[in-house]
């Protein structure tokens, strides 16, 4: 068995052309970009949390694994697809000779994920969840015809600047977003992110630290 690195990963051939497919299956279906842009964004502060938190340095890897391969399910359907990428992880970590006990850290925090049925179940799991719910960034939307966008594609598109904080000392890992009010409003990202920053919340519980949610300044949850 094999020490695996992100590295490792990362070179994958087979990996990367699952993760670009699943990017274009996205694009097809209208959603939000999923490039790896997001991969390598969700893996660095997937780590630093851990890293903040005290965490070993082979779970801050195994968390950059997950962070990086979270969303290769979406090359089958975006439906399921933390599911759907847990087992497609599985089999190319198992042939890349990958420990059975770190293929199942990896394969359990991709698998819960997703908002709909997911919840943290490891300190890995946790770090991947608040890492991918807080990437939002008006780069992930694809259009740049504003006059064409939907609901998700205005708060994405408002969101002009975007950072995890993980507030050791006092006990707190806070999102601070600024949001341009001019192409959505606050009670718009609660429309369709409030189930994201609940999963956000339990994943800081997890991690025996508070969620907080600040934006433009103000603290809202």
């Amino acid at each position: 068995m094999k020490k695996i690195m992100l590295s490792d990963v990362r070179e994958n051939k087979d990996i990367r052309v699952y993760m670009e497919r699943g990017n274009d299956v996205l694009c097809a279906k209208g959603f939000t970009e999923h490039s790896f842009i997001h991969s390598e964004l969700c893996a660095k502060n997937a780590a630093k949390i851990l890293e903040e938190l005290g965490f070993s340095e082979r779970e801050q890897e195994l968390a950059k694994i997950a962070g990086f391969m979270h969303d290769i399910g979406n090359v089958v359907n975006r439906e399921d697809h933390a599911h759907n990428g847990a087992i497609i992880a599985f089999t190319l970590l198992s042939s890349m000779e990958m420990e059975a006990e770190e293929i199942a850290t990896v394969v359990s925090a991709i698998g819960n994920h997703d908002e709909k049925t997911g919840t943290p179940v490891s300190p890995v799991s946790a770090a991947l969840i608040l890492a991918d719910k807080s990437d939002v960034r008006r780069s992930r939307v694809r259009s740049r015809d504003v006059a064409s966008f939907d609901i998700h594609d205005r708060v994405n598109y408002s969101a002009t600047e975007s950072q995890v904080i993980c507030d050791k000392e006092n006990g707190e890992i806070k999102l601070c977003l600024r949001v341009d009010t001019e192409h959505s409003t606050i009670s718009e990202y609660f429309e369709i992110f409030l189930e994201r920053m609940l999963m956000c919340r339990k994943a800081a519980e997890f991690l025996k630290m508070r969620f907080a949610l600040e934006i433009n300044g103000t603290k809202l949850m």
